[in-house]
């Protein structure tokens, strides 16, 4: 507005003043909002936020644990096993160093008896190469003019073919580790002279994936009668387009499948939920809520809400909500450290009634907004901190879950961790080509974790997968 202008609307009356400076105000109400809206979205990362750690660039923020100092000092404690490299009793070669002249003089002494031995033992890994067994089978031919061929072991079905180890290999190196087609084949052909073509090993992909088939429906059915199982999901990239890794975990199973939905679509494709009964532990997203089954919330989310609250909106109550927060889960650590399968009521009671502080705090500061001049679409935004108020509120029982039941963990730390590595394999080796090999992906990393899990090594139970169905697996390369 010019000075010309300012003065036109002054000689027009207090009215129109009134008007413009009221129209002044409201939209400079409206840019200090989206100010402090983009602000906000640039104070983000990956500490108070739901931000993966790889979003911070090159600016990461200072580190700042909410662990508090164990007491202990750095390094292997007090009873940890160690993986100290020992002596073997019986070395596999023995090589001796003989002693033929003095080092001093230079007198022969290749008659002289030794009196002692130093010894020095060296682990290394022998020269690696293919065995190649040729299975010949005899044909013969009966007086009675008939023709008999013995019959070839089992799965040996092809003049020229790729045993069970080879593949089991092959397979640990892309779907455990994670190596791409071309650095799989470069890797076989300098490690153990094998010429492997990426088409062989994407057909050795498609059989592992197979073969894992029924094993994955029985970590899907086992899963679905378990009593607690974490839920997470996370995006991918599959021909060009983002579809979404869905994760289903406890300590001793993990299903993993790929869907091009986020929601309730994919989550009754995955077959866990729609019949789960035990208690879901997962984020705060909502279509979750849709299944009847008993709910937790995963608390380091909102650890990292609240961080972002207390740090950048500068809420007090904030602060005191991690505390309660973590103040609950040091007492049922200490509980369950010292036998208890409960909380007592007192303790209990009181952390509710820290709980109820938090929340009134909460509540106070962030009262509910005034009602729009304008009727819009929808009811008014509440922002951030008072959202999270209403669902530490209306969802307490799900936020709390852990204090009440010491089966059901504080976070949902377990999911995420399985997810982990998947999202690892997609910036080694880009998006999924197409769907087959993304499912036979996700069965296959199923198939390993679960293994991992239950003690079971992935190279062993690849290996096992493969000679378990011989017929199976021996599909022509």
């Amino acid at each position: 507005m010019t000075r010309e202008d300012a003065l036109a609307v002054f000689r027009l009356g207090p009215d129109a003043v009134a008007d413009v400076l009221l129209g002044m105000d409201e939209r400079i109400r409206a840019q200090d909002a989206r100010i402090a809206k983009l602000e906000g979205m640039m104070a983000k990362n990956s500490r108070n936020s739901s931000k993966p750690p790889s979003s911070d660039g090159l600016a990461k923020p200072a580190p700042k644990s909410l662990r508090k100092k164990s007491g202990r000092k750095p390094g292997g404690q007090q009873g940890h096993p160690g993986g100290t490299l020992e002596r073997r009793k019986n070395p596999d070669v023995v090589e001796a160093h003989r002693v033929n002249r003095c080092e001093k003089c230079g007198c022969d002494l290749r008659n002289e008896k030794a009196q002692g031995m130093e010894q020095r033992q060296v682990f290394d890994i022998p020269p690696v190469e293919l065995l190649v067994t040729e299975h010949q089978a005899e044909v013969k031919q009966c007086a009675c003019g008939h023709t008999t061929t013995a019959a070839f072991p089992e799965g040996v079905v092809a003049p020229v073919q790729y045993g069970p180890r080879i593949k089991a290999t092959a397979i640990y190196l892309n779907g455990y580790q994670l190596l791409p087609y071309a650095r799989l084949c470069e890797t076989l052909r300098d490690l153990f002279n094998t010429p492997l073509s990426e088409g062989t090993l994407a057909n050795m992909v498609r059989q592992a994936g197979r073969l894992a088939q029924g094993s994955v429906d029985g970590i899907r059915d086992a899963l679905g009668a378990a009593a607690v199982v974490h839920f997470d999901e996370t995006g991918m990239r599959r021909n060009g387009k983002t579809n979404w890794m869905h994760c289903a975990s406890t300590p001793t199973m993990s299903l993993f499948t790929l869907h091009n939905r986020r929601g309730m679509e994919a989550m009754d494709a995955a077959g866990v939920l729609p019949g789960f009964a035990g208690t879901a532990v997962h984020d705060y997203w909502k279509s979750y809520y849709h299944y009847k089954c008993s709910h937790a919330l995963c608390n380091a989310h909102h650890l990292r809400d609240l961080t972002y609250i207390h740090e950048q909106m500068e809420q007090p109550w904030a602060e005191e909500a991690i505390g309660t927060l973590l103040s609950i889960k040091e007492g049922v650590e200490a509980a369950k450290a010292a036998g208890s399968a409960a909380l007592a009521p007192d303790t209990l009671r009181d952390f509710e009634q820290r709980w109820q502080q938090v929340l009134d705090q909460g509540y106070a500061a962030n009262p509910d907004p005034p009602p729009p001049k304008k009727k819009k679409r929808g009811p008014p935004a509440k922002g951030k901190a008072r959202n999270l108020v209403e669902r530490f509120d209306h969802r307490r029982r799900e936020v709390l879950a852990f204090m009440h039941d010491f089966d059901i963990p504080f976070d949902n730390n377990l999911a995420e961790r399985d997810l982990r590595m998947n999202k690892v394999k997609q910036k080694i080796s880009g998006c999924f080509r197409d769907t087959g090999h993304s499912e036979d992906f996700c069965r296959i990393r199923s198939y390993i974790c679960t293994a991992r899990k239950n003690t079971t090594g992935a190279f062993e139970a690849l290996s096992g997968l493969f000679q378990a169905h011989p017929a199976m697996s021996a599909a022509p390369e």
